[in-house]
This record gives structure tokens, sequence and C-alpha cells, in this order.
């Protein structure tokens, strides 16, 4: 490990910050809501006007659940599925309805409405994961609805929502299992006429990792926002993030994993991501039926990926090049696949209440302005295993700009009948250019999505919902411009895709359960995810099936909530890539999870059920385990987690969590290269502390 955070210097800092920003601000009550753009919105009125599946995750389930990661908080929500990598969620692999969830290419993730992935129209790959300490909520939205945000909403959109400052200082600490330890600062505090706030979140952590590989986190956040006259609002936001994760592409082999090895198999790569973010948001309340939100958003985040070079590999274990000077011309031990990304943008929307047509009418209409760019090196040496620096063999930069327009009108016929049409345009053009040899190209399209959905209220108990929309998502820059500079012309992954369902409360039941059907034109599937990310058009495909969530309020404190996906249909229907019939890679056919609640004053509790069916992980769905590891079956598992939440009074809370309890063994993935089991048996306890 390069570097280490101490926890008292990180506190210290925190509370200088505190002191320097909030010193002519008191801790009075304060009721400020700071401005931002929600997927969903607040309440069960907000829920019913969606013409698709909903779910959101309240903060009171992520304070008792205390999840690792975002990720892993998502493990709830049915339809998703989630696919561990190092163990914490810092590289965030999330599917959808089928879907493949390799850096969770398939699905638009948002925070505050902000896009998280680093490139929009570059790589819709995520290598950062906000932190779950700092989330009010989680937003997800499948459906017809989420064409209001794009590209790459073809699964759907999750929005991570930031808490607000609060008054006063908190103080959060946590430790487990492998080293694990997390300390977390909250300071905040309002002006006296209550109509400005600001506060401070500071995470450190750091721990030994599930297999040795160690993580050195720091997470810094500022959040503000005032009232401007009586109409108006603005907050701004600032976030630092930087993790250094001793992780790799390189997974187990065959008779490593089958021995129940649980050592690093690649000790020297290292994965170093720094993120620096800022967003404000403005809204205005023009006049009581119209209202403006306007979001400016701007990040950059550094990923530098250092791996040793493979020489050979077999059933036993991977050997490494090893790093001396008799390695030929075109021979390294180390490469550095270092990244560069920077994102801003401009997002307005329009909010319209009106009486057209002799009935309520919700209308949003909105413009999007966004800008992507990407300096990709290449730096590898021959002499050192640890190297940060070296020979410069690839360097490209590639540059996208993005213009969006979007409308949608929401047609209330009756107080039970709503039908809400939606259009987007999305034109963006895709720049690239490499800069060792000056070679360069670019490739521009346009892409119109349209949608429709319905909700009917047949009773009070129980709201139909249905909807058809058109989905794509860009192509790559770096496969959609070739080598020499020249446009591919690789069209965009489109899909074309339904819903039906209903949802509803009677009562202490609450559920929803959905039908889907996705039909793909031209899927872009992975085959290859070692040494460079081969993708191509993979002809037709279809994704359907049925999800299932219900919550029941038992009595006497007890509370069961559970959901259930089944994906009977995930394969390939006429392909260059894959057989036709042939299952889609990391599509398990049933996921569910079901938890069992119990709440006696003060002191809640849960033991939760997770299971993921059997899943191919290639094309050609093969079943005998290869003694690499990189292919074969995986089989079914089930794990279970213990939690418990204890509020002794206002200021104190401890928490804890059990997680795989019947400490089981099972593979998660078997990609890029390797077998990466599932986390064992592990534990966390902690306390929060409000001064």
């Amino acid at each position: 490990m390069k570097k280490r955070t101490l926890y008292l210097s990180q506190a210290q800092l925190a509370l200088v910050i505190y002191s320097t920003f909030f010193i002519n601000l008191s801790a009075v009550a304060t009721e400020i809501e700071l401005p931002r753009i929600n997927v969903i919105g607040k309440g069960e009125q907000a829920i019913t006007k969606q013409p698709g599946s909903v779910a959101i995750i309240k903060l009171e389930e992520l304070e008792l659940k205390q999840p690792l990661s975002t990720q892993d908080a998502l493990k709830t929500i049915p339809g998703l599925v989630i696919r561990e990598e190092e163990g914490y969620g810092f590289i965030p692999n999330i599917g959808m309805r089928g879907l493949n969830p390799n850096r969770s290419q398939k699905l638009l993730i948002l925070e505050d409405g902000v896009p998280v992935a680093p490139g929009l129209f570059l790589a819709n790959e995520s290598y950062y994961s906000p932190r779950i300490e700092r989330m009010d909520s989680i937003e997800v939205l499948k459906g017809a609805a989420g064409l209001r945000y794009g590209p790459t909403t073809i699964g759907g959109v999750i929005n991570y929502k930031t808490k607000d400052p609060e008054d006063g200082v908190k103080l959060t600490a946590k430790t487990g299992s492998h080293g694990y330890r997390l300390v977390s600062l909250d300071a905040g505090g309002a002006t006296q006429s209550g109509d400005t706030i600001a506060g401070i979140n500071v995470i450190t952590s750091r721990g030994d990792g599930f297999r040795h590989n160690d993580f050195d986190l720091t997470d810094v956040v500022l959040k503000g926002g005032t009232q401007i006259k009586d109409n108006q609002w603005l907050s701004a936001k600032f976030t630092y993030y930087d993790n250094e994760i001793n992780t790799s592409y390189v997974g187990l082999r065959k008779n490593e994993y089958k021995n129940g090895s649980d050592k690093n198999p690649a000790p020297n790569d290292y994965f170093i991501t720094d993120r620096k973010s800022f967003d404000i948001n403005h809204e205005w309340d023009i006049s009581s039926n119209v209202k403006l939100n306007t979001l400016v958003y701007w990040s950059q985040l550094n990923r530098d990926f250092w791996r040793r070079d493979v020489k050979s590999k077999d059933a036993n274990g991977t050997t490494f090049r090893n790093c001396d000077l008799t390695l030929t011309s075109s021979q390294y031990c180390m490469t550095g696949r270092n990244r560069e990304f920077e994102m801003m943008g401009i997002d307005s929307r329009m909010f319209i209440l009106h009486n057209s047509f002799g009935i309520r009418n919700e209308a949003e209409i909105g413009i999007r302005l966004h800008s992507d760019h990407l300096s990709n090196k290449t730096v590898r040496s021959k002499t050192d295993p640890d190297a940060r620096s070296g020979t410069l063999t690839g360097n490209v930069t590639e540059k996208a700009d993005g213009l969006a327009l979007y409308a949608q009108n929401r047609f209330e016929f009756t107080n039970k009948v709503a039908v809400t049409p939606g259009v987007r345009v999305e034109n963006y053009d895709q720049k690239l250019k490499n800069e060792l040899t000056g070679t360069k190209g670019n490739a521009s399209n346009t892409e119109v999505v349209p949608g429709i959905g319905a909700t009917w209220q047949a009773i009070p108990q129980a709201q139909f919902f249905v909807g058809a929309f058109k989905g794509f998502s860009p192509a790559m820059t770096a496969t959609s411009i070739s080598g020499g500079g020249v446009d591919q012309k690789l069209d965009a992954e489109r899909s074309t895709n339904y819903e039906i369902g209903v949802r509803g409360e009677m009562n202490r039941l609450a559920y929803e359960a959905t039908a889907f059907h996705m039909d793909f034109e031209n899927q872009i599937v992975n085959q290859a995810l070692s040494s460079g990310v081969d993708k191509a058009n993979g002809g037709k495909t279809l994704n359907q099936g049925l999800e299932f969530a219900l919550g029941y309020e038992i009595g006497s404190g007890w509370k069961l909530d559970g959901n259930v996906t089944y994906v009977p249909t995930a394969e390939f229907r006429n392909s260059d890539l894959g057989p036709k019939g042939n299952r889609l890679p990391y599509a398990p056919e049933f996921t569910s999870n079901v938890n069992f609640g119990y709440q006696l004053g003060s002191f809640k509790a849960s033991l939760g059920a997770y299971y993921v069916s059997s899943q191919y992980v290639d094309s050609a769905n093969t079943k005998v385990e290869t003694d690499d590891g990189t292919k074969g079956e995986i089989s079914g598992y089930t794990t279970f987690n213990l939690n418990a939440y204890y509020a002794v009074d206002k200021y104190l809370s401890l928490f804890g969590s059990v997680r795989n309890l019947a400490d089981k063994k099972y593979i998660t993935s078997r990609n890029p290269d390797g077998i990466f089991p599932g986390v064992e048996r592990n534990f966390e306890v902690g306390a929060t502390y409000k001064f």
C-alpha cells in the first residue's frame, strides 16, 4: 500500500473545515429541502404517477442493514442482479432484467440527477460508486418514464439521493472482519433566519480486504444551499473521492478455488481512482403552475489500473512475467492502463401544470448539453513490479458532445386514468485521435426514442400500469471509430421495451407485480474482458420475465419483505456471437430476496436471504469448468444476513451485521480473467453519536 490515511488527522481536518465554513451558522431547526432532480419524488402520489415499475430504498432500511456499498443495498430491489468483484462494491457491477452487470453499462446511474459514469458517450462504464453512508435514499425507475433521462436507460435508471446537511455534529465509527474500519463525520448548521444551510461529510475507511486486497479510501462532500427569493432556491455540492485498491482483473484458477485458497492472485495489481465533482441546482417557481429546474454539473475522474503482465496460467495458478532486462523488445512486466475522464453539462427542465383539452395536464420539457473527454494512456515497465511510470506505448484521446431534447405530457383523463406520451431526441458526435500516430476520426449519430405509458387506478387497492418505449445505448467511441480513424457505422444498441404491471396496498399488505419484454435489435455483447474489451453488435436478443415484490406487516412487531425475479428468456435470437437459443451471459433465471424484520421500541432486527440461480458466463454456454477458471457454469447460491439496530437515545445509536451467516462458498464471477469468489462470513459493528 503506497499511502496511509490517519483517522485522527482526517477528523481534525473536518473539524477545521467545519469551523471555517460554518462559523457564522447557528444550530437552529430548519426544514430547508435543497433543490435537486428527483427521478421519482416523495410520497405515494409520486409513485402512482409513474407509468412503470418503481422502487425506493428509504433511510430507515439503510440504517438497519448498514450495506457495505450502494450495490449491496440494491440487492433488495426486484429485477436487479449484483456481481461482486473486490467485495466492497467500489467497482460497481449492476445488471437489470437479465442484462449483463459488467461495469453497470446497461443502465443509467445518477447521484442527485447527475450522471455517475465518467463518460456517457465515450464508454458508459462505472469505475466509481458513491459511498452509501452519505445517502438519504435510492430511487429505481424502470419503464417508459426513464425517457426523461438518458442515454443508456435500456435497463432503467438508478438515482442515489444524498443527505441534506443537518444541524450539529455526528460521528459514526465501524469496525469489522478483515481489518475493516470506517470513521464518518457529519457537521452542519443553518443561519438564524433559516434560509441558508450548509454541511460537510468526511469518510475515511480502510481494510485488509476479503482476499488480502487491501484498500484505503477518503471521501469528502461539501453541500449547502440558500433561498434567494420567496420563489427561488439554490444549492451546490462538491465531492472529492480517493481510493487505492489492491485488486485485479486476474482471479483464482480452478484448483486454487477448489483448495480453498484465500490469497490475492495478483498482489502487484492496483486499481487507483480519484474523483472530483461539483453540481449546482437552481429551482425557480415562476408561478403556481410553472417551475424551472436547472442543473450544472462537472466531474473529473482519474482511473489508473496497474496490472502485472500474465505469462501463463493453468489450473494451479497464474505466472506473471519477471521484471528484468531479459524481456524482448515487445515484452513488458507491468502495464498501467490509465484513463482521465472529464465530464460537464447543463440540464434544464420546465414543469408546467395546464388544463388544455379540458383536462388536467402535467408537462415536462427539457434540454441537456453534455460533453465528455477522455485521455487513455498505456504506460509499461520492464523492470519494476510496482511501477507507476514507464514507457508510453499508447495515447488516445476521445471526445464526445451530446445535445438532448425531450418532452412528455401526462394527460389525466379522469381521476383514475392517465396517459403519458414522451419523446427524447439525442444527437451526439464522437471523436478519436491517436496522439502517437496522429490518426483521427469521427462519428455522428442521432437517436429518436419515443415512449408511452398509462396508469389506471382500478380500485383503491390496485393500480395498473403499462408502457412501451424505445431504448438505446451508444456504442463506445473506441469501437465506433477504428484504429485507422474510420467510422465503423456501428449502430447504437437499440431495444423495444414493453412493461405491464399492478401495484397497490390493502390492509397490511403492499405489493407490485410486473411483466417485461425487451426485444433487442443489436445488443452489444462482451466476449473477452481480460486483455482489452472486445465488443460487437450481437444481433437480436430477447429478455422477458416477471418481477414480484411485497411487504406485509405480520403484527406484534414482525414484518415480511420479499421479492423474486423470474427471467425465463434471456437468449440470442439471431446472432453471430452466440448460437440461437443460447442464454445470455450472467443472466440468472431466478433471483430473490426475503427479509423478516422485527421491531420492539427502539430496537430493530432483520434476517434476510438472497438467492441467485445458476448462470452461464459466455455466449457458448460452456458447462464444464476450464482449468483457468474463465469458463464454466456458475452454480446457484443462497446467502443469509443478520442485522440489528438500536437507538439508545436521541444521541446514540448502535448497530451490527453478520453477512453470509452460513459461510456459503460460492462463485460470483469468472470474468474478467478467472474465478472471483463470493464474500465469506463477515461481521461489522458500529455506533453513531450526535452532538
